[in-house]
């Protein structure tokens, strides 16, 4: 920890002097964590959903929706599997802002990057020299008829981790669960740490194990995606896995509405047929996309993800060379995890603070680095890392980290969540390098 905040003094005292260099008036959208995080690095500036973060070097303003919270989201896979209380991973945003900062409630409306400006919502037009857009992304509930009824009735059967809201209705219901259909689903396409819901599935069926109901209850995975993870690698052991544990695979299944009177799913399959299945439990993962505000914004590319180099996190086109992102709202072809961002954020903020004093980035680069830790059961999880081209780059090349084991799981239940509110929330935690700010030449 010493060390740590050591480390922290050395990079800001460096960043500080880039600063002096930098009188700027830089904003940010966002203050998840990907905004704080980057914000953190070098007191700069944001843009989210709702959230913008104004500064100038020597005024610094921070203007956000009405949310008062911000959400360690990674940990909700544990509140599911009943490791850890919901409001462990909460905390008030004001809190995780600098004093320096002036806090100012307000949601973004709109892009004007030719202009250099936004509108927010209630109609005030924002200048600024360099703006960062860390939003994150949209969970699109009403994607699949019938869940959003479904996860208000308690006695539905049906649950989603991907809500501070539900998150704790899931242990609910594997608690509640005796005997039947237990199925776990993911969507086709992009979603925000694509490993989650199958993290729930394995840590659920070991519960059912543990408590001696296995026997009487049939576990299966319906997903919209053509195997069991992005990367081969870890997609072979789990696939391994599956079949060793006796669950069920159903690939190019897509779920499009559940029917709670008669406990029924219908999922498209990928020959453009329904299946209607039973079930007693369900637990859903919903689809997900690009925020309304930015798709067809002039940063938004054709899918609606602000499009930014995928190495400089700079914005693609020539005109807006003043403009960044990352993060799950960024075009980055990577997964979208809390992981990715600890690595994307040195980089934005190395290339920003060149870009504020000589008007190109620097040479920061970023390699597509994430991490999807994937838990197995209680006591045991798989470790995936990899970058672009879906190639593994894994911390421990001395395990093989295709392997569940002990020590991976305790960084996922213990190490990680206090990491995220200690050191990445503040700026000071960079990837696989853990406190160690990278050097980029």
């Amino acid at each position: 920890m010493l060390v740590a905040r050591k480390l922290a003094r050395l990079q800001w005292a460096r960043l500080r002097a880039r600063q002096q260099q930098a009188i700027n008036t830089s904003t940010r959208v966002g203050a998840g964590s990907g905004g704080l995080s980057s914000f953190n690095h070098g007191d700069v500036a944001i843009v989210d959903a709702a959230d913008i973060i104004i500064i100038k070097w020597v005024n610094l303003h921070f203007i956000s929706s009405a949310a008062k919270k911000n959400f360690f989201q990674p940990g909700w896979t544990l509140v599911g599997a009943g490791l850890k209380s919901k409001t462990d991973f909460r905390r008030p945003l004001a809190s995780l802002i600098p004093n320096h900062i002036t806090h100012v409630s307000d949601k973004v409306k709109s892009f004007d990057p030719a202009n250099s400006s936004i509108t927010t919502a209630s109609g005030r037009n924002l200048s600024y020299e360099t703006l960062v857009v860390a939003t994150g992304l949209q969970i699109n509930w009403d994607g699949i008829q019938g869940l959003s009824k479904a996860l208000l009735d308690s006695s539905s059967g049906v649950s989603s981790i991907y809500s501070y809201d539900t998150c704790d209705k899931v242990w609910s219901d594997i608690e509640s669960l005796r005997s039947g259909n237990a199925i776990f689903t993911q969507p086709a396409g992009v979603i925000k740490c694509a490993g989650a819901p199958q993290k729930i599935m394995w840590m659920a069926r070991d519960r059912f194990r543990k408590s001696g109901r296995l026997d009487n209850i049939k576990v299966d995975f319906y997903t919209g995606m053509p195997t069991m993870f992005s990367v081969k690698k870890y997609s072979d052991a789990l696939d391994a896995l599956r079949v060793e544990r006796g669950v069920g695979g159903y690939f190019q299944h897509n779920l499009t509405s559940i029917d709670t009177s008669n406990h029924t799913a219908t999922f498209k399959k990928g020959d453009g047929s329904e299946l209607k299945v039973d079930y007693t439990t369900l637990h859903v993962t919903p689809p997900m996309g690009p925020l309304d505000f930015i798709k067809g914004s002039p940063i938004a590319d054709a899918a609606g993800w602000v499009s930014v180099d995928q190495a400089t996190l700079q914005h693609t086109k020539p005109e807006y060379t003043n403009v960044f992102a990352l993060g799950d709202c960024s075009s980055l072809p990577t997964s979208k995890t809390a992981a990715a961002i600890t690595a994307q954020a040195p980089v934005l903020t190395e290339n920003l603070f060149t870009y504020m004093t000589s008007g190109k980035v620097g040479p920061a680069k970023y390699d597509g680095y994430t991490s999807c830790p994937l838990l197995t059961g209680y006591g045991e999880l798989m470790l995936a890392e990899f970058k672009y081209g879906l190639e593994p780059k894994e911390s421990f090349p001395y395990l093989n980290q295709a392997k569940s084991n002990r020590f991976f799981y305790h960084l996922k239940k213990d190490v990680f969540p206090a990491a995220y509110w200690n050191f990445m929330v503040k700026g000071t935690w960079f990837g696989a390098s853990g406190p160690i700010r990278p050097t980029f030449k």
